[in-house]
């Protein structure tokens, strides 16, 4: 191996590291103040997620509109209760039907999974606290940076070739057994049953969904990036990606599991 291949195959860990940890860290410090700043938190990454979405489909004069929209219709649904809020998540995508001439469908879909999902982890911070938003943030991290190391030193089979060229299975399996730490992290801690685990393990598998999905609008619409915001990273739907496929599951399983599952007494 030539040094310019080494350097090429770890030429986006510097960025990545220094732009991923600004902004966990600004995350993890409204994730914990919680209430307005963390609702505002969620409406602005709605907003510039669609705004990113509405450019990658090829409609770039609607999209400062429709992410304005979005992120302004995000924060009046999450002040509002539940039933009221419902109706408000669905009329970005709505609006966009109307307002865009090709790729209707795609904005649709997309759009309501991203309002869906940002909605879902202000629930989850509102209802069950700090402890298990950090819960479902490290199991997306976790398995975002196992799945990176492991994927360039482990190699191996491609997960999906021809949508995400750079994935692994090494790196994909990497990513659970992360998550499966972090469940059992929590578990050791006595926050909650053994079936946390499995739990996790099922969010992160959603995680990596998201991910692949993002990485196969990005294949069908011919960019690299959802936008250049992140140093490293891409754009914002480049990195919550994989926390908006986490979120949405997580939302489905609330209400055929308990959760947080209780622990049981030995």
């Amino acid at each position: 191996m030539t040094a310019a291949t080494g350097g090429g195959k770890w030429a986006d860990l510097g960025p990545r590291l220094i732009s991923g940890g600004v902004a966990a860290a600004v995350g993890l410090w409204v994730m914990w103040l919680g209430g307005i700043p963390f609702h505002i938190l969620i409406a602005l990454v709605t907003g510039i997620m669609v705004w990113e979405l509405v450019r990658m489909i090829g409609a770039p004069s609607k999209a400062v509109p429709l992410g304005i929209f979005a992120g302004l219709v995000m924060f009046a649904a999450v002040e509002l209760p539940d039933g009221f809020a419902l109706p408000l998540l669905m009329l970005p995508a709505v609006l966009g039907v109307s307002q865009l001439s090709e790729n209707r469908f795609t904005y649709t879909i997309y759009t309501a999974a991203i309002t869906v999902a940002g909605f879902g982890l202000v629930a989850l911070r509102d209802d069950f606290g700090f402890g298990w938003m950090a819960w479902l943030a490290l199991v997306v991290i976790v398995t975002d940076i196992l799945g990176y190391f492991a994927g360039r030193f482990i190699g191996g089979p491609k997960f999906w070739p021809k949508v995400s060229p750079k994935k692994t299975w090494s790196g994909t399996v990497a990513g659970w057994i992360g998550a499966a730490m972090v469940g059992a992290f929590y578990v050791w801690q006595g926050e909650a049953g053994a079936e946390l685990i499995g739990i996790s393990i099922a969010v992160s598998m959603a995680g990596q969904i998201g991910d692949v999905a993002e990485s196969a609008l990005k294949r069908r619409m011919g960019v690299k990036d959802s936008s250049s915001i992140i140093p490293g990273h891409g754009g914002m739907f480049d990195r919550f990606d994989a926390m908006l496929g986490a979120s949405l599951f997580l939302l489905v399983i609330e209400a055929v599991v308990d959760f947080p599952p209780v622990a049981v007494p030995l």
